[in-house]
């Protein structure tokens, strides 16, 4: 007994020992300490010991905030969750994006679902105020297909948008609501973006209105092949790269300086779930601007084109050519009678320039050239032989010339949507009992099979909330309206039961 009790009284003493060691020594004793005047730069802090500080963010992300905020809106999508040709909705489907990248169009749920209806599928995604009468800048994928765009801004102050025109080359898009006296966000030189530099994304995840975060710029001129799924072989990935935590939602958000001044639109994330893991994408407003500054006054993007299929330049691509050098753009082949072969460049030529501007990326070189309209003119620099030269070249539109090129002609009104109508005659429309009507014969390729769930036999009553009596009523309404047109009608089996389709032409 007298053993056992030495025992724990010998225990007890060394735990008594380590305690008041430990307190001697400051182990644990771990301070919170509130710095009442925030240094501008965070590496200003210094720690005493024993002391851990808690830095809070620098005045500029303040200032970025205010600034930023009041332009940043909340868009509102809605489309059929589903199409007759298949697709995914809204054209993204995050499961199928290479190399495990997500894009940013948040979906928080889907509308009504009533028989004979194509159930809604909703969208939340953010855009930029780019001019204080209505222009707002977004990402293609968050409008694409859209039914119905509403456009919430920052004081809550709700409206309907129109889309002026998309580029899915670039994944950018313009908008416009009717107001005027808008707050806006300046555009800044995203050139002058630096790698390590502080940057703050604000943008509505997961339908939070009005969210910011910040982070720095990770890389510059970054491809990560996703705009290539809807842009094709003239799509320009040249992203700003940040650690600024985004998600489902921030996509056509703005990615601001510490100034509050537009360097890029987000547009991706990379991550194996579909929510934030470390990295986002921008394009960077250099792009921005010049496709919103085209969309506005041609109503279709302006590409230069240089006319050569090229590829990055890489050690085993060099080895593989017997080329002594190991970045740069490779030109593969140049095509007939394009601006590369006027300008004397050929094929096995290395561009490392254009107008002084490194491209050792091709994602750099698509971006110079995606800034340019056809007739502009640009220095190549190219090395050939081991010897650099430089080319003048004048950038070519898709047609071969250096003219603007005009948006394709849509479809007579009636005719794009892809159906065959009848007039009712006045048997139909007493035993009905309607005020007039127009019935669907036959169904093809149009809207009315992409975006509603019209069958044969549907007699159309109402266009926007018009009457329609006869087929040139039909035509005349379809044509005078614009954006999203709603269609009213009855079918004969249920006469009493009124369906309603938005469609947008």
């Amino acid at each position: 007994m007298k053993k056992f009790l030495l025992i724990v009284f010998v225990a007890v003493l060394g735990g008594l020992i380590a305690l008041g060691g430990a307190n001697y020594l400051g182990w644990g004793d771990t301070r919170y300490v509130e710095v009442a005047n925030t240094p501008t730069s965070l590496t200003s802090f210094s720690t005493a010991p024993g002391t851990r500080v808690v830095p809070a963010p620098t005045d500029g992300f303040v200032i970025a905030a205010e600034r930023a905020l009041p332009a940043v809106v909340h868009i509102k999508a809605s489309k059929p969750a589903g199409r007759a040709s298949g697709q995914v909705p809204f054209g993204i489907d995050p499961d199928q994006l290479p190399d495990a990248f997500r894009d940013l169009f948040g979906n928080p749920g889907r509308g009504g679902n009533s028989p004979g209806e194509m159930p809604l599928q909703q969208g939340s995604g953010s855009g930029v105020i780019i001019s204080s009468d209505g222009y707002i800048v977004s990402n293609n994928h968050v409008i694409e297909d859209a039914e119905t765009l509403e456009v919430v801004l920052n004081d809550e102050r709700t409206y309907t948008a129109k889309v002026i025109g998309t580029d899915p080359t670039t994944d950018i898009a313009l908008l416009k609501i009717e107001e005027t006296g808008l707050p806006t966000i300046p555009f800044a030189n995203s050139d002058d973006v630096r790698i390590g530099e502080w940057v703050v994304a604000v943008g509505n995840p997961f339908s939070l209105t009005g969210t910011v975060t910040a982070g720095i710029v990770s890389a510059k001129g970054r491809s990560i092949d996703i705009v290539r799924r809807s842009g094709g072989d003239l799509a320009i990935e040249s992203f700003i790269q940040t650690d600024a935590v985004v998600n489902p939602g921030n996509s056509g958000g703005a990615l601001v300086n510490q100034n509050g001044d537009l360097v890029g639109i987000n547009t991706a994330i990379s991550s194996p779930t579909g929510v934030f893991a470390g990295y986002s994408f921008a394009v960077p407003s250099a792009i921005v601007k010049k496709v919103a500054e085209d969309l506005r006054e041609y109503g279709v993007v302006q590409r230069g084109l240089l006319g050569a299929q090229i590829r990055q330049l890489n050690t085993a691509y060099a080895r593989e050519l017997d080329i002594d050098r190991n970045n740069g753009v490779y030109v593969a082949e140049v095509m007939e009678g394009s601006a590369a072969q006027e300008a004397g460049i050929q094929s096995g030529d290395v561009i490392v320039a254009v107008d002084g501007v490194r491209t050792l990326r091709s994602s750099t070189l698509l971006e110079q050239l995606g800034r340019h309209r056809p007739g502009d003119q640009v220095t190549i620099t190219a090395e050939r032989d081991g010897k650099q030269r430089d080319f003048t070249v004048v950038l070519k539109n898709s047609e071969g010339t250096t003219g603007i090129v005009r948006p394709a002609e849509k479809p007579a009104a009636v005719a794009s949507l892809g159906a065959e109508f009848e007039n009712l005659d006045e048997k139909d429309v007493s035993q009905l009992n309607l005020k007039g009507g127009v019935a669907v014969t036959s169904l093809g390729n149009g809207l009315l099979a992409e975006q509603t769930r019209v069958r044969p036999g549907f007699i159309l009553t109402k266009v926007n909330g018009r009457q329609v009596e006869n087929v040139d009523q039909l035509k005349r309404l379809l044509e005078s309206s614009k954006g999203a047109v709603t269609l009213e009608g009855v079918y004969p089996d249920s006469p009493d039961r009124t369906y309603k389709y938005a469609i947008v032409k």
